[in-house]
């Protein structure tokens, strides 16, 4: 299988690209590189890689390819609040354009990575499930649930669109994100012996480890066409939800010396929700996720302990990607719709 992976340069990509490549997959990759050099480990990426932005990405481009894994995105809700434009044209337009490309060129299998996010506030008396309303209360997620609907809309004999509700990832990656719940936790926890949460802790969030997301995708890539097709699958773990507060005690635990901080003022979050994944467990059960919050806790902590990080790094614009594109915008790097002003390169 010949496999395309869009942003294979970023958070979850340069942990998914070599998974997929070492099951015995061809895999290729293109990413706009906006995190060229926000290392946190080595890393292991040797597949062909393109420069590319994904809405340019034409039919010619994809042709051979027998399934596209789409990462690519602009990934959380303070860059969907600075400006929504950018994600809606990202997110939604750019995924739909690259869909349609993809079935021109008669590609048969498409993996979106979306999110469990698009619950928004669900009723905490029960796990959500795939068939539960969809309650988007960010630009981040509405782009998500609106991409969802046009790819189903595409799906027919020859295009299987599959769609990846992925919890809240966390782990450790070459091209790690500080600002996703539990990294963000331990890296607070590191850096300042203080877990520092900006909410009450009361809201719920459902997390994934990066690497139980890489092997979700593998075993999508794998399955037959009439399990998958126009379907969405919870990626995670039942026994992985957990209230903000229970992830800051499991740091607390983890980073020893450390104390919990509530921050003044910090109330609920309305995105709270509890999810159900036992659709994915029940069509793979040969797959498990293998990682728990705790198990990633120490993971964080020593990889953290290995890069010597201090507290300006971790919350400056290497790891925090609203703080990395404004960066790139003040510098001109970018123009006003997040692309860059000169030609980087074609390939890698």
């Amino acid at each position: 299988m010949k496999v395309l992976v869009t942003g294979h340069h970023g958070y979850i990509g340069s942990v998914l690209a070599p998974l997929l490549r070492d099951a015995g997959l061809t895999v290729a990759g293109i990413d706009t590189f906006f995190y060229e050099g926000c290392d946190l480990v080595a890393d292991p990426i040797d597949v062909p890689s393109a420069r590319g932005d994904v809405r340019d990405l034409t039919a010619d481009a994809l042709t051979g390819f027998d399934a596209v894994v789409h990462l690519a995105a602009l990934s959380n809700d303070p860059l969907g609040d600075l400006n929504p434009r950018w994600t809606y044209d990202v997110n939604l337009n750019g995924t739909v354009s690259l869909a349609r490309a993809a079935k021109e060129a008669g590609v048969p299998r498409f993996l979106f990575a979306s999110s469990c996010s698009m619950y928004g506030a669900a009723d905490l008396s029960e796990l959500v499930t795939e068939d539960a309303p969809l309650v988007p209360l960010t630009p981040y997620a509405e782009s998500k649930v609106r991409a969802e609907e046009a790819l189903a809309g595409l799906a027919d004999d020859g295009f299987s669109p599959v769609f990846m509700r992925n919890a809240t990832v966390y782990g450790v990656s070459p091209r790690l994100r500080a600002d996703v719940v539990l990294n963000n936790l331990v890296g607070w926890a590191f850096t300042t012996r203080t877990v520092k949460v900006l909410s009450d802790g009361t809201p719920y969030r459902p997390i994934v480890h990066v690497e139980d997301v890489a092997r979700a995708a593998l075993a999508l890539l794998e399955a037959p066409v009439d399990v998958i097709h126009s379907q969405a699958f919870n990626v995670g773990a039942d026994r992985e939800n957990y209230r903000v507060s229970e992830l800051a005690e499991i740091t607390r635990d983890t980073v020893r010396g450390s104390t919990i901080d509530y921050a003044e003022g910090g109330g609920p979050d309305p995105r709270s929700y509890r999810v159900d994944f036992g659709k994915f467990s029940r069509t793979f059960p040969e797959y498990q996720p293998r990682w728990t919050a705790r198990d990633g806790a120490h993971e964080l902590f020593d990889a953290y302990r290995r890069a010597d990080l201090n507290l300006d790094t971790f919350q400056g614009d290497r790891f925090v990607r609203i703080a990395r594109l404004k960066l790139l915008i003040e510098n001109r790097d970018l123009d006003d719709d997040l692309r860059w002003r000169q030609a980087t390169g074609a390939m890698r």
